[in-house]
């Protein structure tokens, strides 16, 4: 099997496996948004209509015994800012409205930082937690209005952390208190509930957690492609990372019991999730809303407080980049939602060794090209193996067109002969191509952990390339693989007869080259550089042969 059907073979395989992805995901691109300048925490909520009609109901309850909220009450936001976050949270239900990245530009080189959440017209995007319960005197119902000491919460030089508290006393005299927490250089948010029943009978809690999103299809395209949507993960089913999408949830609500496990939203680099207690059965459920916003969120048991007595309900928030290490440490099996699809078992090492020699040489590029040099060290044997066996296939081409014109249209008969010949002469008919194909896995693993790996997004390599996870803006590392993947063809040797055939091949460069005009410049970079590796490879390889008398130039 020569190296030009090689290449064709390559990129029918790639071509159809992101075809695939795209028709299961990726269909409809991301709809423009609006941009929308960062509002003081004295302005009302653009959308406080939507953070109110949208409690769950509490467990056993088959209807939502939720009375409206005081339409005359002011929605109040406050600011919690650490090192690595700033959060806005409404005061009316103690909802985080607002998340910014601090340490994350939206644009590269720009100020501003990414917002995760949001609450803007027609573009929602909150994390949702409070209590429901059950009885007469359960507490608080709809969503209470709090009240706060301070209008911003900013962690101070030598903290370690910052608190905001917010606090709501029932008529029956059940106060609660509900404390928001960020620690220095985490993205972990801890949410605290702190009740003293100070009313006359005891009262039952139950403590939810959930992210709201306005419907929007997934976006990217066909060689970006960006999942945008809910996922979960239930341990007691054996369900380690599930994505479960907007179109999943329209088909029917998520509704499962499960010990631990959590809920997420995902959004390419960066992932919000709600990661209640390991130790509980929790249910977790999703629900279409009638304002085009989806809910996906989770229940923790329903506990009573007696009266005179004090409890407390917490769960653990995810708001930020997908930092997989980080993540693990948050949440079981939270890490994978960093999803490099059904190889991740060949991506996660991939990225663990990008990983070392990132830290190494500081520069994402450099580390990409060492990663090269590693898998094609590695696959140096199936290289060797591959081009021996072009050769000697390419000397078995006279005896083979010998057994066709001697057997005419035959094609049993041919089979036949050219099996016997293969057998006489030692040669594997597959030994070309079988290394190929054991090189797509590996190709399409890396091309998954650098389109996961938030640590590529704005990560400069030299000069022109200043975004390893976009294109090259001058098309320039695109157009060098496609010129070497045109000296790779002229050092191949090649047995096509057939003029049609041989001019597909003389254009295979060309199409790659265009294709690749698109793809991520980290990637593209992966792929000039393994390219010139194996130009290097074949001139070693064919040298050695040549002295054996199988090289392409031997007679």
């Amino acid at each position: 099997m020569e190296s030009q059907r090689n290449l064709l073979l390559i990129g029918l395989l790639f071509v159809s496996y992101l075809l695939y992805m795209e028709w299961i995901e990726y269909k409809n691109p991301t709809p423009e948004q609006p941009v929308v300048t960062q509002q003081q925490s004295s302005v009302p909520a653009s959308t406080s209509a939507n953070l109110s009609a949208d409690v769950p109901a509490a467990t056993g309850n088959t209807a939502q015994d939720v009375p409206a909220e005081n339409n005359t009450a002011a929605h109040k936001r406050i600011t919690l800012t650490s090192d690595t976050l700033n959060l806005v949270i409404d005061t009316i239900g103690g909802d985080i409205i607002e998340a910014d990245l601090l340490q994350y530009p939206e644009v590269q080189d720009e100020p501003t930082p990414f917002k995760l959440l949001k609450n803007e017209s027609g573009n929602t995007y909150i994390a949702q937690s409070g209590l429901i319960g059950q009885g007469p005197d359960s507490s608080p119902k709809g969503r209470p209005h709090y009240t706060t000491q301070a209008d911003s919460f900013n962690i101070q030089e030598g903290q370690d952390s910052v608190s905001a508290e917010l606090y709501f006393t029932t008529e029956s005299g059940v106060r609660y208190v509900k404390v928001f927490t960020l620690t220095r250089g985490s993205y972990q948010v801890d949410i605290d509930y702190k009740v003293a029943n100070q009313s006359a009978n005891p009262v039952n809690l139950q403590l939810y957690g959930q992210l709201k999103q306005t419907i929007q299809p997934s976006g990217g395209s066909l060689v970006m492609p960006v999942y945008r949507g809910g996922a979960y993960s239930s341990p007691a089913s054996d369900t380690r990372y599930k994505k479960y999408s907007f179109d999943d949830m329209k088909d029917g609500n998520l509704n499962v019991t499960t010990q631990g496990g959590y809920v997420a939203m995902l959004e390419h680099y960066f992932v919000s999730a709600f990661v209640p207690s390991e130790t509980q059965s929790n249910e977790l459920y999703s629900r279409v809303l009638s304002t085009g916003d989806a809910t996906i969120g989770f229940k923790a048991p329903m506990q009573t407080v007696a009266a005179g007595s004090t409890a407390d309900l917490s769960t653990t928030m995810w708001v930020g980049p997908k930092l997989q290490d980080e993540m693990a440490q948050v949440g079981k099996h939270l890490d994978l939602t960093v999803d490099y699809g059904w190889l991740w078992f060949i991506a996660q090492p991939l990225f663990q060794l990008l990983l070392f020699f990132q830290s190494i040489v500081s520069n994402w590029g450099v580390a990409i090209i060492l990663v090269t040099f590693a898998v094609k060290g590695v696959m140096y044997p199936l290289t060797k193996a591959q081009y021996t066996s072009m050769a000697k296939m390419r000397l078995l081409q006279p005896k083979i067109q010998q057994l066709r014109d001697r057997y005419g249209e035959d094609r049993q008969k041919v089979s036949q002969g050219m099996m016997e010949l293969y057998k006489k002469e030692k040669v594997n008919p597959l030994g070309g191509c079988l290394p190929i194909l054991l090189q797509m896995p590996i190709f399409i693993a890396l091309y998954w952990s650098l389109m996961e790996s938030v640590e590529l997004r704005h990560a400069p390599f030299f000069l022109w390339i200043t975004d390893l996870s976009v294109q090259d803006p001058y098309y320039v590392l695109p157009i060098l693989m496609g010129v070497s993947m045109f000296f790779i063809q002229k050092m191949s040797p090649t047995t096509v007869q057939d003029p049609m055939q041989a001019k597909i091949m003389q254009y295979m460069p060309v199409v790659f080259t265009f294709f690749f005009l698109w793809f991520p410049s980290g990637l593209v970079l992966y792929w000039l550089v393994s390219n010139l590796v194996t130009l290097l490879q074949q001139w070693m390889i064919f040298r050695a042969l040549d002295k054996k008398g199988l090289g392409k130039d031997s007679k």
